[in-house]
């Protein structure tokens, strides 16, 4: 359930996209950049699973949809937003992008092949409904492109990361460092919480047969592999109908 601070929180973080939608590609989209790594990854995996029918959930302005369809013409892909001066922007660029919120996507089960996300959940105060909601719609695969705490700063923090992850006390720190408000803010990114891509993967797991991450930053071939090597990645989790893997 969603507290008023959640709320809050949610607000301010539209607040932010509203009033800087306008230089939203400039301070956020970069070629080589982490999202387009793991898109380039989501195009080639939907040639495998055979899909061909996308949703990009939080597409922002459209760079995802515009991507995949330069790279997949013969693939459908949707975009849901819920802020207006992104959806605008986004359709300034020939792109139209549905009004929707990841908590409550407009659409059935199974609607889609691939459901996806790049860059939204370390947004949400919770992640859970929004991932439920994309397991729910999707058929074959959910895939999402977003940070690592475990593989961000100095191998000592790093560590002290997962010590508190396991002793479940890294939520009250993040309580008292962020003076009980829970994320933290900034001009670049706005209002953003202390998520990991490994925090969804026990709830994605319980709908896929396959779930792996590829790195798309930091060391691609470390010790310790993407978990603390990684600082951010792309969570796939892919369903396999019976008979797909009949050679």
């Amino acid at each position: 359930m969603q507290t008023e601070r959640d709320t809050v929180a949610v607000e301010r973080q539209q607040a932010y996209y509203e009033r800087t939608a306008e230089s939203y590609d400039a301070d956020h989209v970069h070629a080589g950049d982490e999202h387009a790594i793991a898109l380039n990854y989501i195009a080639q995996l939907s040639r495998v699973v055979g899909a061909h029918r996308i949703l990009d959930v939080g597409a922002g302005t459209g760079r995802g949809l515009r991507y995949l369809t330069s790279l997949r013409p013969d693939m459908e892909v949707v975009g849901v937003e819920p802020v207006a001066g992104l959806r605008a922007q986004a359709e300034l660029q020939g792109t139209k992008l549905l009004d929707g919120a990841g908590q409550h996507l407009p659409f059935e089960e199974d609607s889609f092949d691939l459901v996806i996300s790049t860059g939204v959940l370390h947004h949400v105060p919770d992640p859970a409904p929004v991932v439920k909601e994309m397991m729910r719609v999707a058929r074959l695969g959910v895939l999402i492109s977003d940070a690592n705490r475990f593989g961000q700063g100095p191998p000592a923090m790093r560590a002290a990361k997962i010590l508190m992850h396991l002793t479940h006390t890294w939520k009250p720190y993040m309580y008292l460092r962020t003076k009980g408000r829970g994320y933290m803010e900034s001009e670049g990114d706005g209002v953003f919480y202390s998520y990991s891509i490994f925090d969804s993967m026990p709830l994605i797991s319980t709908w896929a047969d396959r779930t792996f991450v590829i790195p798309t930053s930091g060391r691609s071939a470390g010790r310790l592999g993407p978990l603390l090597d990684a600082p951010s990645g792309l969570l796939v989790a892919l369903r396999e109908p019976e008979g797909t893997l009949e050679l």
